[in-house]
């Protein structure tokens, strides 16, 4: 059967776009996608046969029994977030504590990476989501709006900002205090003295929290049309050891480039972070699979519902087909 493949140019999924992967009985017409037009389609067209998705948004359909989709444990974007939390200078915010009932920028309230900020947060700093005002829309260019309509508890304060606005210009205006950022917003790459990321030492600050807890965050799964699975149970079986297969491809090339003579990647210190990495997270530092992740996929399910985004509290059972958990 000819089916539709949708991700991102993520290096552990190309193997499955470039033909160099296959699955038994499958033909795929491939669609590479940045994630933030991806997503958008996935949760409400729910074009594509097989399509990553944001992990907050999957739970949050699945909690209201409108999804489209199935997953398979094949988590191709996991990443720590400390470096996501901004202030403006002079605002009085000198840490994570001080966040507390301050007025926030984020692109999405439902977004994953914002979903797992915040649960830094609630848990190592008591910050109550529920007592902060959020400002929600495009982080430094262009318009942004949820993906997903929410319903959130009645006093709750999550405003869009207006069409033509930016979540950095609303900080450094002193309209808003701080930013939960995806990536680093324009005005800091360019030095403003007006931005300030409020954890300096950022890879210290992951690196303790990986030793901490085990997580590595997960941000997208991959999704399957639920009538594919019904009319073939195995096909969540056969794309999972896809994926697995393809995430092995680009890790084994990474090795090959970490370890040759000469360096292949534009990356100064690729050496410095290969080996970081592994001292800290050993050789299996991208896990695939339900067991091996099963803590982590309890907090992000609790947080959903902490967050007031999950309609219930989801548990990581339901995310997965009996076949790949």
């Amino acid at each position: 059967m000819k089916l539709t493949l949708a991700t991102w140019d993520h290096d552990r999924c190309m193997p499955l776009h470039d033909g160099r992967v296959s699955v038994p009985g499958v033909e795929f017409e491939s669609h590479i996608l940045p994630t933030g037009k991806l997503f958008p389609i996935a949760v409400q067209e729910a074009r594509f046969d097989i399509t990553e998705l944001s992990i907050s948004s999957y739970i949050l359909q699945v909690s209201r029994g409108d999804c489209a989709y199935t997953a398979i444990p094949a988590f191709v974007s996991r990443a720590f977030r400390h470096s996501g939390f901004y202030a403006r200078a002079g605002s009085g915010i000198n840490g994570l504590d001080d966040l507390a009932g301050k007025r926030l920028g984020v692109p999405e309230y439902q977004m994953t990476a914002a979903l797992w900020m915040r649960g830094l947060l609630g848990d190592d700093h008591g910050v109550d989501p529920a007592r902060v005002h959020w400002r929600t829309g495009a982080l430094d260019a262009g318009v942004r709006h949820e993906r997903l309509a929410l319903d959130l508890p009645k006093g709750m304060v999550v405003e869009p900002i207006k069409d033509g606005e930016t979540l950095q210009d609303l900080l450094l205006a002193g309209d808003i205090d701080g930013l939960l950022a995806p990536n680093p917003p324009k005005a800091f790459l360019e030095n403003d003295p007006r931005i300030q990321r409020i954890i300096p030492d950022f890879g210290a600050a992951e690196r303790a929290y990986h030793a901490r807890t085990g997580f590595f965050p997960i941000m997208h799964v991959i999704a399957v049309r639920k009538s594919l699975i019904e009319q073939d149970p195995d096909l969540a079986v056969r794309l999972y050891a896809a994926f697995t297969e393809a995430r092995d491809l680009a890790l084994d090339r990474l090795r090959a480039v970490w370890l040759g003579s000469a360096n292949r990647l534009s990356l100064p210190w690729l050496n410095e972070a290969m080996e970081a990495t592994r001292g800290a997270m050993g050789d299996n530092y991208w896990p695939y699979g339900f067991e091996e992740n099963r803590a982590e996929l309890d907090a992000v399910c609790r947080y959903s519902s902490e967050q007031f985004l999950a309609a219930r509290c989801v548990t990581p059972e339901e995310l997965f087909p009996d076949a790949v958990r």
